[in-house]
């Protein structure tokens, strides 16, 4: 935010539609807030991104007060709700139709839960009498997971939904190539750097929150709401540039990817 526009939204405390064309330089995915229908509510319903997505920010938000204190609010409420669909996604996934699934999350949620489950159906195949033909096995689903999903991209969709499903196949593309190089590397423990390398997301049940594991490092997944962004393709260059990163972060460092246009710095 520059000096003027900080200067305009403070100075209208009273008008909250005033702070609907800076949302997105406060909060990265989200565009504007649900208001409701009545231009002078002050009730907050839901948070809306540049794609279209709406996602419920629960029930008793309201922009009352000082500016800087009802959006510190629209932040709390952001990662509670997007905890609280995370939950309801990771209970739902094993009991419903994948296809079906998908077209009821958020964008976000329908990548990290998916990914959740990849990585237990993974950690299970070590555990397997047989660790090698098992990561075959999950090699096959894997494949049938993405025709499946490839199917449903061939349907009648909103341009929503295609965005959902076009980041999931991405992301299962380089699920399916890692879990084919485990398989070909005969990978047969969890503690081995081929798996250990990998970026994983794993769902803790004590504590109802998701994590993400890469190498030694461990961070508590941060329910920062996203939309429904599109991922460019995961290459080997880019899980080292994860494996840095991560690296970094854990050492309380930081990192600044640079490079030519269009390889993936941002992602």
């Amino acid at each position: 935010l520059s000096n003027d526009e900080l200067l305009e939204i403070l100075a209208q405390t009273k008008n909250v539609q005033a702070v609907q064309p800076h949302m997105s330089k406060c909060f990265d995915g989200i565009k504007s807030l649900d208001f409701g229908d009545d231009p002078k509510s002050i009730d907050i319903f839901a948070m809306k991104s540049a794609e279209g997505e709406e996602v419920s920010l629960g029930k008793n938000l309201k922009a009352r007060g000082n500016v800087e204190q009802w959006l510190t609010l629209v932040e709390k409420a952001m990662k509670e709700s997007l905890l609280r669909e995370a939950k309801r996604g990771y209970q739902a996934y094993p009991q419903e139709p994948r296809r079906e699934w998908v077209l009821r999350q958020p964008a976000q949620l329908v990548l990290v839960v998916s990914q959740v489950f990849w990585v237990q159906d993974v950690v299970e195949c070590f555990s397997a009498p047989n660790p090698v033909e098992a990561m075959m096995k999950c090699y096959e689903t894997n494949v049938q997971n993405l025709k499946e999903m490839t199917e449903v991209v061939r349907g009648h969709l909103t341009s929503l939904n295609r965005k959902i499903l076009a980041a999931l196949i991405t992301i299962d593309v380089h699920a399916r190539d890692i879990v084919n190089n485990l398989h070909s590397n005969q990978v047969e423990k969890e503690i081995d750097f081929g798996w250990q390398m990998q970026l994983r997301y794993y769902w803790n049940d004590e504590k109802d929150l998701c994590v993400v594991r890469q190498t030694n490092a461990l961070f508590n997944y941060a329910y920062e709401y996203l939309g429904a962004q599109s991922r460019l393709v995961v290459t080997p260059m880019t899980d080292r540039c994860y494996m840095t990163l991560t690296g970094a972060l854990h050492l309380k460092l930081g990192g600044a990817p640079a490079g030519p246009a269009g390889t993936g710095k941002t992602e």
